[in-house]
């Protein structure tokens, strides 16, 4: 069977240096806020181009903390709205309505799958506080149009960025472009630690500060403190993991990107839509999502031919049972795209024969 993603060869590229600076912190005998994490989010932050990284337990909670953030500096308040991509995954939306704040779901680009920036100005409203972008798939969701919006209506732009490390716009990477942005490192992610991981990047100062100071139990001066926190932390172990591997990262982009460039240009069958990409540096290919009409067909065609397909996501967020005061709305585009979408293997570790071998079984569905 060719894999959809096998962590176990990804990570054993780096099994040495991972092992070796295992040791070192377990001989450090200091487990969080320590070192590592300190010179992984110097790193990251260099990488991403901010001045701010913090480390948190996850991408989940990088988005919560960013919104709770705003929430404690009044900028906004319970009831407020933040615009949303329908087709996201739901972490995006847990993110809001975890702070007592309203999505406001806009529908994709069908040729792109990221939000629709034409969209987004008639789902503003008096009540509308911040746009979350999500770089979904890995491909950059920002553009100039939805950098005017925002400055226009003095709207907050937070970054989704859990499936885009290194992903770049005009020059720039994805996670700096806004106010704030929200980072994944779960393990399947391009940049990715050993168990669950996150970070928060920002250049706003008092805003990186009380973030931190939430994700502590609400503390920035043991023992005091200033917020209703959580407990929230980046640990040694897998920051120092995340800073092996961001050494990396540039460098297994390339390879995702020679994996999806053989898609794009040998994948000849119809029945298969490959969405359309311009600028390959505004893509770093977490997934490859195509879609099919007869999807379930498809992906027990290929699973019959030795390769391993995921869908993301069968179910959008408005159609889930948490969300049942949405399931009235309508997406139409948002709907066919969770009901055909079907993700091809996407691997820095993927070898030549099984790429030839995955195009050639498509092209003769």
């Amino acid at each position: 069977m060719i894999p959809f993603l096998s962590l176990k060869d990804i990570n054993q590229q780096r099994s040495e240096e991972i092992l070796d600076v295992v040791k070192q912190v377990v001989e450090s005998g200091w487990y969080l806020h320590g070192k590592f994490t300190k010179q992984f989010e110097f790193n990251y932050s260099n990488y991403i181009g901010v001045k701010h990284t913090i480390g948190v337990a996850n991408g989940l909670d990088a988005l919560r903390l960013i919104l709770r953030a705003y929430i404690e500096m009044g900028i906004m308040n319970v009831g407020d709205e933040i615009i949303v991509p329908a087709n996201t995954y739901i972490a995006s939306v847990l993110a809001i309505t975890e702070n007592h704040l309203n999505p406001v779901f806009v529908e994709p680009d069908p040729h792109t799958f990221q939000i629709d920036s034409s969209k987004i100005e008639q789902a503003i409203g008096s009540k509308t506080k911040a746009i979350m972008i999500v770089h979904l798939y890995g491909r950059c969701a920002y553009n100039n149009a939805i950098g005017e919006i925002c400055k226009r209506y003095n709207l907050k732009l937070i970054e989704d960025n859990a499936q885009a490390h290194g992903c770049l716009f005009e020059g720039r990477k994805t996670g700096s472009l806004g106010d704030a942005a929200g980072h994944s490192f779960y393990p399947g992610k391009n940049l990715g630690a050993l168990g669950d991981a996150g970070a928060i990047t920002t250049d706003n100062d008092k805003l990186a500060h009380v973030i931190s100071s939430i994700a502590n139990y609400g503390s920035s001066v043991k023992y005091v403190c200033d917020f209703k926190g959580l407990n929230s932390r980046l640990d040694e172990i897998q920051a120092a993991i995340l800073d092996i591997k961001l050494k990396y990262l540039d460098q297994e982009i390339v390879a995702r990107r020679d994996v999806a460039k053989r898609y794009m240009h040998e994948i000849k069958n119809d029945k298969i839509f490959i969405p359309a990409l311009n600028d390959w540096k505004s893509h770093v290919f977490h997934l490859f999502p195509v879609l099919v009409e007869q999807r379930n067909q498809f992906q027990q065609y290929l699973t019959d031919n030795e390769i391993q397909t995921l869908i993301h996501y069968p179910i959008p967020p408005h159609k889930q049972k948490c969300y049942a005061e949405y399931a009235h709305l309508s997406f139409p585009i948002t709907e066919r795209i969770h009901d055909q979408e079907l993700s091809l293997p996407m691997s820095p570790t993927l070898k030549d024969e099984e790429i030839t071998k995955i195009i050639e079984v498509i092209n003769k569905w």
